[in-house]
């Protein structure tokens, strides 16, 4: 059987290694391994992510699914007196998701291991972060963009990035359809970075 960077406890062998992204403008070094999402390189999704999501300093935000901590690191920038709560159910994407924010200086941000929004019940978040694990099945997916919806402000925003060929034009409708409103804000390299607001 298949193993997915969404397991809980990985049981491939460790395969520890460095890789160093610019990303908002800044250089980041980041730990990963075998059994985590993207381990050898920031992948195209995230990166146009990084580059596109509106964080405002004070702002609070949530990654879900943060993997080994790219998009958190940089949110935790970008926030500066704000703060970040990054979530993965995979363990060790949590270890090393906490390793990657000290080794880059990231103060104002902390990771939970937790299924989804289980391990989350902060219900006031400004921004919402995901990459969502498209392999997991729509219905997965899907359920975490409605508990997303729940777990944000008024005014809150939710960011997506997905594949063109993995469906984007459907989570686009399910999007919309759950909050009423959804913008494509971002394209590049066969992706899209979608825009929903909590009305």
């Amino acid at each position: 059987m298949t193993e997915h960077y969404y397991t809980g406890q990985p049981r491939a062998e460790h395969d520890l290694r460095e890789i160093t992204a610019i990303l908002r403008g800044k250089r980041f070094v980041f730990t990963t391994d075998a059994g985590v999402f993207s381990k050898g390189r920031i992948d195209p999704g995230t990166r146009l992510l990084a580059e596109t999501m509106e964080i405002h300093p004070g702002d609070t935000v949530l990654d879900m699914g943060c993997g080994y901590g790219p998009l958190g690191a940089v949110a935790g920038g970008l926030a500066g007196e704000g703060r970040v709560l990054m979530v993965d159910v995979n363990q060790r994407a949590v270890e090393l998701a906490r390793r990657n924010l000290r080794q880059n200086g990231v103060t104002n941000a902390r990771v939970l291991a937790g299924d989804g929004f289980a391990a989350v019940e902060e219900r006031d978040f400004d921004v919402i972060l995901m990459n969502p694990p498209i392999r997991a099945g729509k219905a997965v997916v899907y359920a975490l963009i409605g508990e997303a919806r729940d777990h944000l402000k008024e005014g809150g925003r939710l960011y997506v990035v997905v594949q063109t060929k993995q469906g984007a034009k459907s989570m686009m409708r399910e999007i919309e359809n759950q909050f009423g409103n959804a913008e494509d804000v971002e394209r590049e390299g066969g992706y899209r970075v979608i825009l929903a607001r909590r009305a």
